[in-house]
């Protein structure tokens, strides 16, 4: 998949941002979680490319991006509209996805550089100071062999993925893959609520998408209550069946979702 995208890279700190682009048609930014890359979005990229250009990075300091100036949303925020605005022109705003630590930055983005974004779709995101889930992430230094795997496997599902079938091969590289990659710890960009001081200054329509077993940030309808304390107007939806990683769990069900909040003519 990744051969058949369009790579551009774009000004970040001392070096560059990588975004990898898909489809044709009106742009839409899908922003990765925590300790990822751009394929997170794996299992969404072949049904949403069909509909719309997507516009796929790697966060600062995350995957094959550079580190931002500083490690704070001011410069992930820059890095982010400095490529928006190299690929699509200057002042183009774009419809922005952001899942989990990507929802909360893109947030900022909304209120550091709002040109670049039209609409904005949070995914499981944490940072409203709603309480955290007791999830089940234990350490794999010294683990070998079978019993290296059923860690990764428990951390998957203890955190990320609601049924254990759900937890695959692709799913257990991006875990140690990405993880590996990462060189930013995105805990203090959204705990415990970087997201919820952030919204009454984001102006743009709102909606978000939660996945019903979410471990960290459990029960869709506190999370809800808590974005449309401040945003009213929330648009807000559940992809039954998944957990944390919902985009990755139930690709048709988010898909479905994400593409339905797009078409609504109310929200724009």
């Amino acid at each position: 998949m990744d051969a058949r995208a369009r790579r551009i890279e774009t000004p970040c700190g001392e070096g560059t941002m990588v975004w990898r682009i898909w489809g044709e048609g009106e742009p839409l930014v899908l922003a990765h979680g925590a300790g990822g890359a751009w394929p997170h979005w794996i299992r969404n990229i072949p049904e949403l490319s069909r509909r719309r250009m997507l516009l796929v990075p790697d966060l600062p300091g995350h995957g094959e991006s550079a580190v931002p100036d500083s490690h704070d949303h001011h410069a992930i925020s820059r890095a982010m509209a400095a490529g928006i605005a190299q690929i699509m022109g200057e002042n183009v705003a774009v419809d922005h996805v952001g899942f989990s630590a990507g929802g909360v930055c893109l947030a900022y983005v909304a209120a550091y550089q709002p040109q670049v974004l039209k609409r904005l779709v949070l995914v499981d995101t944490g940072g409203l100071d709603t309480p955290i889930g007791n999830f089940d992430i234990g350490g794999i230094r010294g683990l070998e062999g079978d019993d290296l795997l059923e860690r990764l496997r428990r951390n998957l599902n203890g955190m990320m993925l609601h049924a254990r079938e759900s937890v695959d091969e692709a799913a257990i590289w991006q875990l140690v893959h990405n993880g590996k990659k990462a060189r930013m710890d995105s805990g203090e960009l959204v705990v415990p609520d970087k997201l919820l001081k952030i919204l009454p200054q984001v102006k743009v329509p709102l909606a978000a998408i939660w996945g019903e077993h979410d471990l960290p940030h459990f029960d869709p309808a506190v999370q809800e209550a808590a974005i449309r304390s401040v945003h009213p107007q929330l648009e807000f939806r559940v992809v039954a069946g998944a957990g944390h990683w919902a985009m990755y769990e139930r690709p048709e069900g988010f898909n479905a979702a994400l593409l339905e909040l797009l078409s609504l003519d109310r929200w724009s």
